[in-house]
């Protein structure tokens, strides 16, 4: 870990500042070990000049999750060989279709990226290749183990002219970055499982900044191959091939949001571009037609129903007046409470 690395990474839960204990040496310094600490005493140890900035005590891991952060940490070794096999399954040649994902994150040299569960870091080569010398990679996963063997994989990889990496062990619910720090954040695999998809995702899209992008995907028959022999197929084989993309859990900064299948179509991605707050709405412009009002008075405005009988002679003699529906209750109303005011 970079000493200067220290400046970007924040508490995981309470999002307070970290700072390094002990706190010497020059800075831009590798730091090998030691502790990041917030203010509020809570700390983190450095091993290896990696940070673990998780608690598995306030972790609310789901079994199963528990179950694949085990396995991944017991049979790290043998995963890569795994995934050689899916693309050869699939008979898909794997720069290709990560090159692919990595494209839909539009980057730049010199952006600033975060991925998380990235494994043994076979995307994060392809998401460095595109950031040159000023750029800045930052690469999460819970499993430590494999965490060692992708930054390997980096290191061999590594370019003079490349970006700066940095490695932590965290948990994607709880993102441990400032607000808007980073262009675009990548996450593949793993994501089916998570006990909260909706607060992993929201956390993804609040460390980057407005009119940045979130790329995020996993295991998921496309829907028109689920009925085939060919998705039953591989449905049977896994349950990961079972889920669907997620996009109930997009937050509402979500913006020209994306789905689609790759990898024999057995793997969605979903991309998005983080707005601020929800999309523009005027609620107050009138609404063209017969019924009239506006979204603001459909919404907010609803008054106790009436007989069937009440609401033809309301048609009807809002249709004389020549005005919708709207505008003549809402005159006959204001008529009628000014009338009763007076008496």
């Amino acid at each position: 870990m970079r000493r200067s690395a220290t400046a970007v990474y924040r508490c995981p839960y309470t999002k307070e500042p970290l700072a390094l204990d002990p706190a010497g040496g020059a800075a831009g310094e590798d730091v090998a070990a030691g502790r990041l600490v917030s203010g509020s005493g809570r700390a983190y140890a450095v091993e290896g000049g990696i940070p673990y900035l998780i608690d598995l005590n306030d972790e609310l891991f789901c079994e199963e999750e528990k179950q694949e952060n085990a396995y991944y940490q017991a049979s790290y070794q043998g995963y890569d060989a795994v995934l050689d096999w899916v693309f050869e399954s699939f008979r898909e040649d794997e720069r290709t279709v990560r090159g692919k994902m990595v494209d839909l994150l539009e980057l730049k040299p010199g952006s600033k990226v975060l991925e998380t569960g990235a494994g043994t870091c076979r995307d994060s080569v392809h998401i460095a290749e595109r950031l040159g010398a000023g750029g800045e990679l930052y690469v999460q996963d819970l499993s430590s183990h494999m965490l060692k063997l992708g930054r390997e994989r980096v290191a061999a990889a590594a370019r003079p002219d490349g970006p700066r990496v940095e490695f932590s062990v965290g948990n994607a619910a709880n993102l441990p970055f400032p607000d808007g720090h980073f262009d675009a954040a990548f996450h593949f695999g793993g994501l089916n499982l998570f006990t909260d998809k909706t607060k992993a995702i929201a956390e993804m899209a609040r460390v980057v900044r407005v009119g940045g992008k979130v790329v995020f995907g996993d295991e998921g028959v496309a829907p028109w191959l689920r009925g085939t022999p060919h998705g039953k197929v591989l449905m049977n084989s896994s349950k990961l091939y079972c889920y669907t993309p997620p996009l109930e859990c997009l937050p509402e900064t979500a913006r020209d949001a994306g789905v689609r299948w790759l990898l024999g179509s057995a793997y969605y991605v979903v991309d998005f571009r983080v707005g601020e707050g929800a999309p523009y709405l005027d609620l107050d412009l009138p609404i063209r037609g017969r019924r009239g009002g506006t979204h603001r008075s459909r919404y907010y405005g609803v008054m106790e129903g009436v007989t069937v009988e009440a609401k033809h002679l309301a048609e009807e003699a809002a249709a004389r007046a020549g005005l919708s529906i709207h505008d003549w209750l809402d005159r006959a109303v204001r008529a009628a409470a000014a009338q009763t005011k007076a008496a």
